[in-house]
């Protein structure tokens, strides 16, 4: 009886302990459980963080590209103002050409006043140089106002294919941008994160805002100079027009003071064989300064378009500024979101590590 008691005590502590080690495998197998379910939390999480961070980069390398592009196009307009600023200094030296021109009007005035004395064929020949000299100067004037309608012209339409590429690439920045967007708000557990984001761009919009006033401002600054300097030119051709003026009315004085010298000579009557020579030579200029007058009366209508066409080509350049103003702050604020965006980036990286 003794040793079935042992044995009994024997099988049931072996019993015990298949029992003990059975919870055991129940608990450990409840413990490899519960980690399964937190990788796959864990991993749910970072798919979602690098589609957050693809959708970043992605917009930044949109956003590079076009910056890229507009800074091209940029130089370009810069080169191009720098052309336009090279032509107002060619014109300003045109105003100086024309002054000259006036000046020689009034020493060929003087010279005629000179007539009365009885040096009277010499004066008269400087006055046929200073004639064929004016009318050299008039063409060439006329010459290089052509080319440089033709530059004004060439340059309108560098800039309009320039404005035309940048609609084009700031659609595509748009479109790019609202498929981005719509891909954010497909993501799940990110809609605080969006509304802070949403929050951030109305700050950077009108942030952009001041910066557009600011550059329209110096633009405007720019073209007020600019004008100033189109109503110097214009002054300067309207006192040509008056300088001209004066000489038709100083010819006129000329013709009736050469008819009175003219009866004076014919009442002397030892010197008959030269006063025959200045007649006959007064009477071959008559023709030649009935030309000089119809010459006179062409330029003056040439003048005054040239006068509209300038006002013309300074109102395009002033809406072409505008334009490029408009460019100009918005490129300003692409790379203040970009800026914004980096910021973003880190925030983010810095949720997630906190996550």
């Amino acid at each position: 009886m003794s040793e079935v008691k042992p044995r009994k005590k024997g099988i049931s502590s072996s019993k015990t302990s298949e029992g003990s080690q059975k919870a055991e495998k129940h608990s450990n197998y409840g413990k490899l459980a519960s980690p399964r379910t937190s990788n796959n939390h864990s991993s749910f999480c970072m798919d979602s963080r690098t589609s957050l961070s693809i959708i970043s980069l992605a917009v930044c390398l949109v956003v590079s590209w076009f910056l890229f592009q507009q800074s091209g196009q940029f130089a370009d307009l810069e080169r191009k103002y720098n052309f336009l600023h090279q032509e107002a200094g060619k014109i300003l030296d045109m105003g100086n050409k024309v002054n000259l021109i006036s000046e020689k009007c009034e020493k060929t005035w003087n010279l005629m006043k000179q007539l009365e004395d009885l040096q009277m064929i010499s004066h008269i020949k400087y006055l046929q140089e200073d004639i064929y000299t004016m009318k050299t100067w008039s063409s060439s004037i006329i010459k290089k106002q052509e080319e440089l309608e033709k530059n004004l012209t060439s340059l309108f339409h560098a800039v309009s294919s320039a404005e035309h590429n940048a609609a084009s690439t700031a659609k595509n920045v748009t479109l790019a941008i609202v498929t981005v967007k719509t891909d954010i708000r497909r993501i799940s557990g990110l809609v605080s994160e969006m509304t802070a984001l949403t929050d951030s761009l109305q700050t950077l919009e009108d942030k952009v805002e001041e910066g557009e006033k600011a550059t329209v401002k110096n633009i405007g600054e720019l073209l007020t100079s600019s004008i100033d300097r189109s109503t110097k030119i214009q002054s300067l051709a309207s006192s040509n027009a008056r300088k001209i003026e004066q000489i038709k009315t100083a010819l006129s004085e000329l013709r009736s003071n050469f008819s009175k010298h003219s009866d004076r000579l014919l009442n002397l009557e030892g010197d008959r064989a030269k006063v025959l020579k200045t007649v006959t030579f007064a009477n071959d200029l008559k023709p030649k300064m009935y030309k000089v007058k119809k010459e006179f009366a062409i330029l003056e209508p040439l003048i005054n378009d040239l006068t509209l066409r300038i006002g013309r080509l300074v109102e395009e350049a002033l809406r072409r500024e505008k334009e490029i103003a408009l460019l100009n702050e918005k490129l300003a604020n692409l790379t203040r979101v970009q800026t914004e965006i980096k910021d973003l980036k880190d925030e983010i990286t810095k949720i997630s590590e906190i996550n």
